[in-house]
C-alpha cells in the first residue's frame, strides 16, 4: 500500500512538471514588450557602443558646408571636438542654408549641411535622386537681429509691417514715419542663398505683399525686397555688420550671434515691441526668432564614424557653448528627438 501511494504521489508530481512546461508562457512576453517599444522611441546606448564615438577614437574627413547662421556655432563646436581628441580633418563652409543644401542634396559633396531653415520638398526630392535620406538635427535657435549703428538715433522699434517697407519701397526713411529723417534708406541683407534672407522673405515680406488670392505670396516679397535702392547683398555677415556701423541712416539683419559679437558698435531693434532674448526667442513671442539645424544621412553616418562622432558630440556639448557664441538653446526635448534620431541612423 505505501508503494502505491509513493507511486501515484510520483505520479502527481510529473504531471504537474508537465503541465508547468506546457503552459504558455503570455507573462514573460508582455513584460518585454514594453521594454522594446520603449528602445525604440527612446533609444539608449552603452558606454561600450559609445567608445567607438569618442573624438580621440576616430580620425578622417568631416565636410560640412551652409547656413551662415550656423557656422560659428559649428566653428566653436570643431574647436571643442579637436580639443576633445580628434586628430583628422573638418572643413565648414558658409556659404547659405540653400547653397548647403544644394552641396549636399544634389552634389553629394558634404557630409553635414548646416542650415537656419528646415528642409524644403524640393530639397529632399533631390537628396532622394542621389540615395540620400537627410536626417534633421535641432541645434539651437536663433533670433534674426534687425540692427543700426549706435550713431542712429531716431530708431529702437519698429513693426513687421515698417520693416517690409523699410527694405522695400521706401526711399527715406520719413516715407515710413514722418518724423523720422529725409534720408536715404541704406540697407545691408544676407544674400538669397541665405536661409536668413528667406526667412525674412517669408516672415516680413511675404505677408506684405500678398497674391492674388490676399494670401502672403514668397515671389512677390522677394521680388519687392530685392527691387529695393541703396541694397547691398553678403554671405558674409561680417561685410553685412560693417556696413551697418558705417552709417546712421544704414539698417540690416542677420542671425543674432553676429549682433552679439559687435554690440558695441551697433544697436538691436524691438520687433512689435519685444527684444530679442533667449526667452522670447525661445516662446516665439519675438516675431523673427527660429531654429537651427544641422542635415545629415545614416549611410554617411554609418560609414563614416567620424561624421557620426562629431555630431554626437555636437548634440551633447552644444548646450555649453551656444549662448557664449551668441545664440539660444535648443529645448531639452528638441535635443533628446535629436539624439534618438542619431542613435537610430547609426544602428544603435
Amino acid at each position: 500500500m505505501k508503494k502505491q501511494v509513493v507511486y501515484v504521489f510520483a505520479a502527481l508530481i510529473v504531471l504537474v512538471i508537465g503541465l508547468t512546461a506546457c503552459k504558455p508562457t503570455a507573462a514573460p512576453i508582455s513584460v518585454q514588450t514594453p521594454a522594446i517599444e520603449q528602445t525604440e522611441v527612446l533609444p539608449t546606448i552603452s558606454g561600450d557602443s559609445l567608445a567607438m564615438y569618442l573624438p580621440e577614437a576616430v580620425s578622417g574627413t568631416i565636410t560640412v558646408a551652409g547656413s551662415s547662421t550656423v557656422f560659428p556655432l559649428s566653428e566653436r563646436m570643431m574647436q571643442r571636438f579637436e580639443e576633445e581628441g580628434f586628430t583628422g580633418e573638418i572643413t565648414i563652409d558658409s556659404i547659405g542654408s540653400g547653397a548647403g543644401f544644394e552641396r549636399f542634396c544634389v552634389n553629394g559633396e558634404t557630409d553635414i549641411a548646416n542650415a537656419s531653415r528646415k528642409i524644403k520638398e524640393t530639397e529632399i526630392d533631390s537628396c532622394t535622386n542621389i540615395g540620400r535620406t537627410p536626417i534633421e538635427f535641432r541645434v539651437g535657435t536663433d533670433a534674426i537681429a534687425i540692427v543700426v549703428s549706435k550713431g542712429n538715433t531716431f530708431l529702437s522699434d519698429v513693426t513687421k509691417q515698417e520693416l517690409a517697407a523699410i527694405f522695400s519701397n521706401a526711399k527715406k526713411w520719413s516715407d515710413v514715419r514722418t518724423e523720422w529723417p529725409a534720408e536715404d534708406i541704406l540697407r545691408f541683407i544676407p544674400g538669397t542663398d541665405s536661409g536668413t534672407f528667406d526667412y525674412f522673405v517669408e516672415t516680413v515680406m511675404a505677408p506684405a505683399n500678398p497674391g492674388n488670392d490676399g494670401k502672403a505670396n514668397v515671389e512677390n516679397g522677394e521680388a519687392a525686397i530685392l527691387a529695393a535702392e541703396n541694397l547691398q547683398m553678403s554671405e558674409d555677415d561680417n561685410v553685412l555688420v560693417q556696413g551697418v556701423e558705417g552709417s546712421p541712416y544704414a539698417i540690416g539683419f542677420f542671425g543674432f550671434a553676429y549682433y552679439s559679437e559687435n554690440e558695441e558698435q551697433l544697436n538691436v531693434l524691438a520687433v512689435d515691441g519685444v527684444i530679442p532674448t533667449e526667452a522670447s526667442a525661445e516662446d516665439n513671442s519675438y516675431p523673427l526668432s527660429r531654429p537651427l539645424f544641422m542635415y545629415s544621412d545614416a549611410k554617411i553616418l554609418q560609414e563614416k564614424p567620424q561624421v557620426a562622432a562629431f555630431i554626437r558630440f555636437y548634440l551633447e556639448n552644444v548646450g555649453n557653448e551656444i549662448t557664449d557664441v551668441g545664440y539660444f538653446p535648443a529645448t531639452q526635448e528638441s535635443i533628446q528627438a535629436a539624439l534618438d534620431a542619431w542613435a537610430m541612423a547609426v544602428g544603435e
